[in-house]
């Protein structure tokens, strides 16, 4: 993992409007991802986070703002301003992995089929050589090649997954957003699937953005952690500073939840009262407001910064720099 940077995001914004009523996913978010690290995306359902990698790669098109993407010869790309012959070459570069690995495979072409798709797309190779690299990528995926004849029905969730992976890894990319790409596994089978992907990011020098509603696979798997709330990146830290301090109430709240695999230790949990405002009609102010333990007068009229609280422990709060110098006694009062 090095400090140079492969993705800025950039004041990026998603819109969806109908029937004049405009609903705001994502939300002026900004943060970069250096290369060979692991970034995690958490929050709550509803919050953005698969959005925003679908921003990232141009799934679905931002409404403002800019993802700067910078190549292995350092040239600078702004993905949101490429036209589609542009993108088409550079998207060689960063894949995705969803979510349902059942879903995302055509349920009427081979496993073969499946993964050589992208191959055929983008290079001109004779039968043998398109073998070759589709027998490659699905030993280093973890599949008996085989059964690459089989249709996808005829595997499990977790080999299905594996599929997906291969997929998104015979272009060798540089960059792949990981969208919930565990959450419909099983625990045993997630850990498979995530021992995979960091084996395969240490052979192949992989950036990951890494989207999860589960807090303990992204601090297992993760660099750096994005928190975000109702479309706002809310804080974004280092993985072990933020869960050691975090500095906004919404992770306090949701680091609260985690279970903890031993009985002798007692968490104080923070449930947070009320609902998700609506993203159509946000709150003034700060977002969380509503549901913040700390709230004052001027988070409700206010929007705090997104600030580096120093060591790139960015937070929007505007008791961040109170929560990180005296820390949190029970029912919200500061110490």
């Amino acid at each position: 993992m090095s400090e140079k940077p492969i993705l800025e995001i950039q004041h990026l914004h998603k819109r969806f409007t109908s029937k004049g009523i405009c609903v705001r996913a994502v939300t002026d978010v900004s943060f970069t991802v250096n290369e060979g690290e692991t970034v995690g995306l958490v929050g709550e359902s509803g919050c953005g986070k698969t959005t925003l990698g679908r921003c990232i790669v141009r799934g679905i098109e931002a409404s403002e703002g800019s993802v700067i993407y910078r190549k292995a010869d350092g040239t600078e790309l702004d993905f949101l301003k490429l036209d589609k012959k542009q993108m088409k070459e550079v998207r060689r570069e960063i894949q995705m992995i969803f979510q349902d690995p059942y879903a995302s495979l055509d349920p009427r072409m081979t496993v073969f089929d499946i993964i050589s798709e992208p191959l055929k797309a983008n290079f001109k190779l004779t039968k043998e050589e398109l073998a070759a690299k589709v027998m490659d990528i699905a030993k280093k995926a973890g599949l008996n090649t085989t059964y690459l004849k089989r249709y996808p029905h005829a595997f499990s969730g977790g080999q299905r997954q594996r599929i997906g992976i291969a997929r998104a890894l015979v272009l060798m990319p540089r960059v792949i957003v990981c969208d919930e790409a565990v959450s419909a596994l099983d625990v045993s089978i997630q850990a498979q699937i995530i021992n995979l992907l960091k084996e395969l990011q240490d052979d192949f020098k992989l950036t990951y953005l890494f989207i999860s509603h589960d807090l303990s696979v992204v601090e297992h798997i993760s660099n750096k952690v994005g928190v975000m709330y109702l479309g706002r990146m809310v804080e974004y830290a280092k993985t072990e500073d933020l869960f050691a301090n975090p500095l906004h109430p919404y992770t306090e709240a949701l680091l609260s939840a985690v279970p903890v695999a031993d009985p002798d230790v007692k968490i104080e949990r923070i449930p947070l009262q009320g609902e998700i405002p609506n993203p159509a009609n946000p709150p003034s102010g700060c977002y969380f407001h509503e549901r913040c333990r700390y709230c004052t007068k001027k988070c409700e009229e206010e929007a705090p910064v997104f600030t580096d609280m120093g060591n790139g422990h960015f937070v929007a709060c505007h008791r961040a720099a109170e929560l990180k110098l005296n820390g949190i006694t029970k029912n919200g009062v500061l110490k």
